[in-house]
């Protein structure tokens, strides 16, 4: 589930983040293990062995971007108003081991990020740059954090990953176990599994930077919906932690071992066509 890769390169248009309520209730569930949620969690998604037969996944579909609210004076009075948000087409590939690819697309211009297992690239025309970007250290090391197509639960420990029970907490009213899983890498991150259908109900977010300060993140899948036997969010609702609006992420197409060609996860690959006579 290529969740976290659409909030890992919401740079491009802002279109990733949510908050962890504070102080949450503690939930009434019965006593499970880390492996026991798992198992359930896999098997409430498809499988274990139907999400090793994915070799590739293409989602299609639109992200709310730019929706903020401001203060202004007109006539010595303060007035709050608000931006309109704006839907951004975009397209995320995504290729096993770990390959990705992340197109939006902007007035015309098409914005891309990818990643071919070892570099990351971006095209930002929508800043006036024609020439792909190498990704800053950061973006690095955030993208080779990034699960892959399976999501933080599915196949874990073949991540060389872990997972932990933290507790029980409500989560929009639903009774829902914590986990913390802990990349290979030595990232820790919270994933709340409802303890009822046992699927993601909320996943922690990397900090995103506002006013000079880190501001918590999540990120609440909705809408699971069976895609060629696997369950599958179409909706990925999200927010700042003080930012009043929550920005959404509509998947409309799930393809499934498309044919993608290695060379569409290459800087080469960002080159302007070449002109047709």
């Amino acid at each position: 589930m290529p969740i976290q890769f659409l909030r890992s390169f919401g740079t491009l248009a802002a279109a990733t983040c949510a908050l962890v309520a504070a102080g949450p209730a503690a939930a009434a569930l019965p006593a499970l293990s880390a492996q026991q949620i798992v198992d359930k969690n896999v098997a409430a998604r498809g499988g274990l062995a139907a999400w090793r037969n994915v070799t590739t996944l293409v989602w299609t579909g639109k992200m709310t971007a730019g929706g903020s609210t401001y203060t202004t004076v007109v006539s010595g009075r303060v007035q709050t108003k608000e931006r309109p948000e704006t839907e951004l087409p975009f397209r995320l590939e995504l290729k096993r081991p770990d390959k990705s690819r992340l197109e939006l697309d902007f007035s015309g211009a098409k914005a891309v990020q990818l990643f071919d297992g070892t570099a990351g690239w971006k095209l930002r025309p929508y800043l006036g740059r024609s020439d792909p970007e190498p990704f800053s250290a950061e973006e690095l090391k955030e993208v080779q954090d990034e699960p892959g197509i399976d999501g933080y639960l599915i196949d874990y420990a073949a991540k060389n990953a872990k997972v932990q029970v933290s507790g029980t907490e409500k989560i929009e009213g639903r009774d829902c176990y914590r986990l913390v899983v802990t990349s290979k890498g030595g990232r820790a991150r919270s994933v709340w599994v409802d303890g009822q259908s046992f699927l993601e109900a909320k996943i922690e977010g990397n900090p995103r930077r506002l006013d000079g300060r880190p501001h918590p993140v999540a990120i609440f899948p909705r809408e699971f919906r069976s895609e060629h036997g696997l369950l599958i969010p179409h909706v990925l609702e999200t927010a700042v932690h003080g930012v009043n609006r929550r920005e959404k992420t509509t998947i409309e197409t799930v393809q499934v071992n498309p044919a993608l060609d290695d060379a569409r996860f290459t800087k080469a690959s960002l080159a302007p066509a070449a002109p047709t006579h």
